[in-house]
């Protein structure tokens, strides 16, 4: 049985776009404001709006292939069903390092945290309680997983609405109206535009886990319209959120002169702005964002190993199987917890770098592949309407992916030449052996 065959678990399009928004982790801000206020000389916000027009040129390409094959495995379907089934795996095979690793970088930053609140506990019993509390929910139902996480979003965004309210408050305290009653934040007299697209590098990949939601299409009834919107819409409300909260902070913070450390400058944001209460308290909403974003990521991941593993006549028995009661890829679930356990034993820095290299090759192939289909196959460029929507916007989302690309950490691109290299192997093995990488769906 798969997910394909069977529409019991109808999301809706805000609880798919809930899933999204904590794929994207929201308080991120806070974690990359110090790097990006130094590379932008002050203009955080204006270098969150330059990220999300650039993702949003991608997002658009993602709505129109999950508008032609509204089916669950996201940029690997996309791929597979317009390049063919060596591509499209190599581009699921690269995928992987995203969707694997981010569960794991999860756990992994939930260790950390638990460990600040609880010193006393060991962190790999804080990893191993994670992750199983994490694999648990994911076993359930998909809509249990939906509210539980409207629940998790819920609390660290309004936390960061406490902190909106305490930056205006103390600054007209401070300073009068005039201090809040700016757009300083967005234009302080800077000009230059290098320093805002290296900012923008930065914080594109804030955004990686909007294209997430394409993976929950077989458990949303009619995808083809649900989906698109739900990955737009996903994109414009983690937009959103970063930019309201870079522009207060920005506010509070015209520079990076009262930080000890700008590399890492969440704790002493919060403690200057609310005090040491309310630095506990933010920890515990970053805490809950992590359980957000582990859910949502877990569940994502699971089910691209489904639709990858299905494919496979080696794998199909066990990746394929869908549990009859909770209609989940249940053996992926646990698959992905197990491998998230290893964060017990892993380097955050050497996983991080992992995710990045798969969600580029995402986003490339997506672009491609919307290029591919409507210029090359279908020849749709008789009209400018056709021309601008079939090639210059997905030409766009390309030039912006290019930009991240080039930004990439080095170890990034070397661990993951390396995976891509490991899946080229499989298939130069499947040829030769003349078997299938993968069979059709």
């Amino acid at each position: 049985m798969s997910l394909n065959s069977r529409k019991k678990t109808n999301l809706s399009i805000w609880q798919v776009i809930i899933i999204g928004i904590a794929y994207m982790t929201p308080m991120t801000v806070f974690d990359t404001f110090g790097i990006v206020s130094k590379l932008t000389e002050g203009r955080v916000p204006l270098a969150y709006l330059l990220a999300l027009a650039a993702v949003l040129f991608t997002a658009l390409s993602y709505g129109r292939m999950v508008k032609l094959h509204p089916c669950a495995g996201s940029a690997y379907t996309y791929a597979k069903n317009v390049c063919g089934n060596n591509i499209g795996f190599m581009v699921g095979w690269s995928s992987l390092l995203d969707y694997i690793f981010l569960p794991m970088i999860n756990s992994l930053l939930a260790g950390i945290y638990l460990q600040t609140l609880l010193p006393e506990i060991p962190p790999w019993i804080s990893i191993l309680a994670f992750t199983t509390l994490i694999t648990y929910i994911n076993c359930c139902n998909i809509k249990i997983l939906a509210n539980v996480n409207f629940l998790f979003v819920g609390m660290p965004v309004i936390l960061m609405g406490v902190f909106v309210y305490l930056v205006v408050k103390d600054l007209d305290t401070a300073y009068g109206s005039g201090r809040v009653l700016t757009v300083t934040p967005l234009f302080n007299g800077n000009a230059s535009i290098l320093p805002l697209i290296s900012g923008a590098a930065v914080l594109c990949f804030s955004f990686l886990g909007f294209d997430a939601v394409t993976t929950l299409s077989d458990e949303t009834d009619k995808p083809e319209s649900v989906i698109p919107k739900a990955v737009f819409y996903t994109a414009l409300s983690g937009g959103a959120i970063f930019f309201l909260a870079a522009w207060f902070i920005q506010l509070y913070y015209p520079n990076n002169a009262m930080f000890k450390n700008p590399m890492e400058a969440m704790p002493e944001i919060v403690l200057y702005v609310g005090g040491r209460f309310f630095q506990t308290l933010f920890l515990i909403g970053i805490l809950l964002n992590t359980v957000a974003s582990a859910l949502a990521s877990h569940a994502s991941a699971a089910r691209l190993l489904h639709i990858m593993g299905k494919n496979n006549p080696v794998t199909a028995p066990v990746l394929g199987y869908i549990h009859p009661q909770t209609h989940n890829p249940l053996y992926c679930v646990l698959l992905t917890g197990f491998i998230s356990l290893s964060a017990i034993f892993f380097n955050l820095d050497t996983a991080v770098s992992l995710i990045s290299f798969g969600a580029l090759v995402a986003f490339s192939a997506v672009n491609l592949s919307v290029i591919v289909k409507f210029v090359f196959v279908d020849k749709q460029i008789t009209t400018l309407s056709d021309l601008f929507k079939n090639l210059v916007l997905p030409l766009c989302g390309l030039a912006c992916v290019a930009m991240m690309w080039v930004n990439l950490d080095h170890d990034a691109f070397m661990l993951g030449s390396i995976w891509a290299v490991i899946g080229i192997s499989w298939i130069i093995y499947c040829s030769v052996t003349q078997r299938e990488v993968m069979i059709s769906e």
